[in-house]
């Protein structure tokens, strides 16, 4: 006698039983990797957005002002939270940390004006003027901030002079 094949699926109701199976169980196959590995990245090293959040404030910080206004000179204070504090408060790049004396004395002991130099003009990793745009930090507003940083970890800097005022001298076109 010769056997034959005979298909296991013998009904209707066998055969959409098979089509469920075959799309839903691996749906839900996938569904429970998906839980799986999500779980694993909910208890991992991953920061959470509000650490997050605290480590680009100094970078990510917009500060929209009027530009019709007159300028008010910042503090030595407000420039370092503005423009240095992102990279002299962790000291990112071999910037020399706030309020450590170690890190500054070597820098201090080349000067005032070598420091105020350095500043403006850049030095190894730092951009010019800390990455600030002339029209948004002055000299003399980066000089108030050396001079803040320095003193700030045991420095005896002397405030620079205020420059006298810019005259207008109403020669701007409309």
């Amino acid at each position: 006698m010769s056997e034959q094949h005979g298909s296991m699926i013998k009904n209707p109701k066998q055969l959409i039983t098979v089509i469920f199976a075959a799309f839903f169980i691996p749906l839900i196959v996938i569904l429970l990797l998906l839980i799986y590995a999500d779980s694993r990245t909910k208890h991992s090293s991953v920061p959470n957005t509000e650490s997050t959040l605290k480590i680009i404030k100094p970078v990510a910080n917009l500060n929209f002002v009027d530009s019709t206004a007159p300028k008010a000179i910042k503090t030595g204070e407000g420039v370092y939270k503005s423009v240095c504090a992102s990279c002299h408060t962790s000291g990112a790049a071999g910037a020399p940390k706030f309020e450590d004396a170690a890190a500054w004395t070597a820098r201090v002991s080349k000067g005032y004006d070598y420091l105020v130099s350095s500043a403006i003009k850049g030095k190894n990793a730092m951009p010019a003027r800390g990455g600030a745009a002339p029209d948004d930090v002055s000299d003399y507003e980066i000089a108030r901030a050396v001079v803040y940083m320095v003193n700030a970890s045991g420095g005896k800097l002397k405030e620079p002079k205020e420059p006298p005022p810019v005259k207008d001298t109403g020669t701007e076109k409309k």
